[in-house]
């Protein structure tokens, strides 16, 4: 074999080499940067008193907090200058918007009852909430006088965790609404379990940016786990709706395992 064979024979071997060792380099250098991230985010956390501790702990134990109604239109206008307008769906504008969230919802149990469908083999029924986010905002923006979009933050990054899901505008008039699909199990159409929530956030990183409608539609499916086909469908103005606030402290594992909380371990390094 000649020296030109040769290096013919094992140049594949060495591109793929230098290839996967770039990605590899490339993969830990961005987990290193998302952990420097988390580091610099977790020692900027504001530090209180034990006296402002004690001050807003007494505040979320007052009686019946848990079961107090807040508006939400209130709610939101309160915490982000912007007002969560009524939905009138005999206006000619809304009803514009309304004829293209209806095609769309009938569309999206189309295809998302199917054999097809790309929620079938999903272990949670609550992971295919992207499919009809991104099947809802496909058609609606289809349509020639809205605008379908992710939502962007104040800051102008585009998020998908959290209320809102969807962001239309209707072209000509300038009017926004804010959509956000959830799937639910029909015979649970009456729990008591959460099912929506609203965080506050800073103007910064919060998905208000504007005036808006605020609606959410509902899909109701059978509970055939892995092969859920979808029943119909509910749009709701949240204009009207009272949530409730739910006081609850979190740790992430980061918090629990990283600090001094340690008696004891023991790691079993035993492999098969």
């Amino acid at each position: 074999m000649t020296p030109r064979e040769r290096l013919l024979l094992i140049a594949p071997g060495v591109l793929f080499l230098v290839a996967f060792g770039s990605f590899e380099i490339g993969r830990l250098a961005s987990r290193k940067e998302a952990e420097r991230k988390a580091e610099a985010q977790h020692a900027q956390s504001p530090r209180t008193s034990p006296a402002d501790d004690q001050d807003l702990i007494a505040i979320l134990q007052a009686p019946d907090l848990a079961k107090r109604g807040f508006s939400f239109a209130q709610l939101v206008e309160s915490s982000t200058g912007h007002v969560v307008a009524p939905f009138d769906k005999n206006d000619p504008v809304s009803s514009i918007i309304l004829a293209a969230i209806r095609e769309a919802a009938d569309h999206a149990i189309k295809i998302h009852s199917g054999e097809s469908s790309a929620l079938r083999g999903l272990r949670r029924i609550n992971e295919g909430s992207v499919f009809f986010e991104d099947t809802l905002r496909e058609h609606i923006d289809a349509h020639k006088a809205l605008f379908c979009s992710i939502p962007q933050t104040g800051d102008g990054k585009e998020q998908r965790a959290g209320h809102p899901d969807l962001r239309i505008e209707h072209i000509e008039s300038g009017r926004i609404t804010y959509l956000d699909p959830k799937l639910f199990e029909a015979k649970n159409r009456a729990s008591t379990l959460r099912s929506f929530y609203y965080k506050l956030a800073s103007s910064a990183s919060s998905k208000i940016t504007e005036e808006a409608h605020h609606l959410l539609l509902g899909f109701p499916h059978d509970g055939v786990e892995g092969q859920w086909s979808f029943v119909g469908w509910e749009l709701l103005d949240l204009n009207a709706l009272e949530v409730r606030l739910k006081a609850e402290f979190q740790a992430s594992n980061r918090d629990l395992y990283s600090g001094g909380l340690l008696i004891e371990s023991f790691a079993n390094l035993e492999t098969d």
